[in-house]
């Protein structure tokens, strides 16, 4: 490596959070591996500022592939100072029709991938007894509403994964908190939403991203574990 740049990693960059965690980190000069599966829309993402982004294409359910990522970003950038967990998966159904290898799918990405994400970047932070990990929660974190098992399984599993590794880490200097996203993220899929809900009504993912990086940057007398954001429009 040249330089001694911080490094983050995100996991999960996809249109709307994914890519504005990245580009809230790169602007703090962070040199940050983004990891999604798609590796023709991530070369595109990373083409905005090479300089500080860097494409890793990844199946985060598989452990193997995210064993090999890990080193490779090791190697390339360095270890990581922060590492943002974002994947998710998720399609509504009835509890009577949800196919069993459907929910299976959504707990590999939502949950499974969680652990096998959080480890490998646990290990490499335990040694320097150093660095953030931050999981990305949603409203189903904590409530399982009608036709959205798929969802609020896997998000109550990574939630508690998050709580197990908080209480073992934090001792050790690493810092583990998990954020759960109230509300619907601004993003080309959901711009109808605003119409149908009203002004103010979407969360901006730039917003968000800041919430993330505050997190990162909390001195260590003072550590959160779990925050919430919605829109000031949102009732709970």
């Amino acid at each position: 490596m040249a330089d001694k740049l911080p490094v983050a990693i995100v996991a999960g960059v996809g249109p709307g959070l994914g890519r504005a965690l990245a580009r809230r980190f790169a602007r703090e000069g962070y040199r940050v591996a983004a990891i999604a599966r798609n590796a023709d829309k991530l070369a595109a993402f990373v083409a905005e500022d090479p300089e500080h982004l860097e494409a890793f294409a990844c199946d985060l359910t598989m452990p193997d592939q995210v064993g090999r990522t890990m080193e490779a970003i090791a190697t390339r950038l360095g270890p990581p100072d922060c590492a943002v967990f974002n994947a998710s998966a998720f399609s509504r159904g009835s509890v009577l029709d949800i196919d069993p290898s459907e929910f299976e799918r959504c707990w590999r990405v939502g949950a499974y991938a969680g652990l096998l994400f959080g480890q490998q970047v646990a290990r490499r932070m335990v040694e320097r007894g150093s660095g953030t990990i931050l999981f990305t929660g949603a409203t189903a974190s904590l409530r399982g509403s009608a036709n959205f098992a798929n969802l609020a399984s896997p998000k109550f599993a990574l939630r508690a994964l998050a709580q197990s590794m908080a209480r073992e880490l934090g001792p050790r200097g690493v810092h583990v908190a998990h954020i759960v996203i109230d509300g619907q993220i601004r993003s080309d899929r959901y711009e109808h939403l605003q119409a149908e809900r009203g002004p103010d009504s979407l969360i901006e993912p730039d917003a968000v991203a800041e919430t993330y990086w505050q997190l990162h940057q909390q001195p260590r007398s003072a550590w959160s574990f779990e925050i919430d954001v919605r829109p000031w429009v949102e009732r709970f």
